[in-house]
């Protein structure tokens, strides 16, 4: 019985570390914090372009991994491509832009 015991008191310490351990984040994947800081990045940039009057945001599509924002779709020209990530580069918490966006 006490061989029991001493596996289970393991088994209990065990859990919160599998649990934290699959949280955590790594290179190609975000842990939850992460992804809901990123979730909220792309919402603000969403509005900031949806605010600046000289772009089509609908045509613009915003997608955030770890604070850095990739930016695609189809702008009319160089110069609403540049306001774009401008817009983007504004919103607190952007660490970087990517610029994939196609002229049409």
């Amino acid at each position: 019985m006490k061989q029991l015991g001493k596996y289970f008191t393991a088994l209990l310490l065990a859990m919160p570390l599998v649990t934290v351990v699959g949280c955590a984040s790594t290179q190609k994947q975000e842990g939850t914090g992460e992804y809901v800081d990123d979730s909220v990045l792309t919402s603000k940039v969403k509005a900031a372009i949806f605010s600046e009057s000289t772009l089509k945001s609908a045509e613009i599509n915003v997608e955030t991994f770890k604070g850095v924002v990739q930016l695609s779709g189809f702008v009319s020209s160089e110069v609403a491509a540049n306001k774009a990530v401008e817009v983007a580069r504004a919103v607190h918490g952007v660490k970087s832009v990517k610029n994939d966006m196609r002229i049409k």
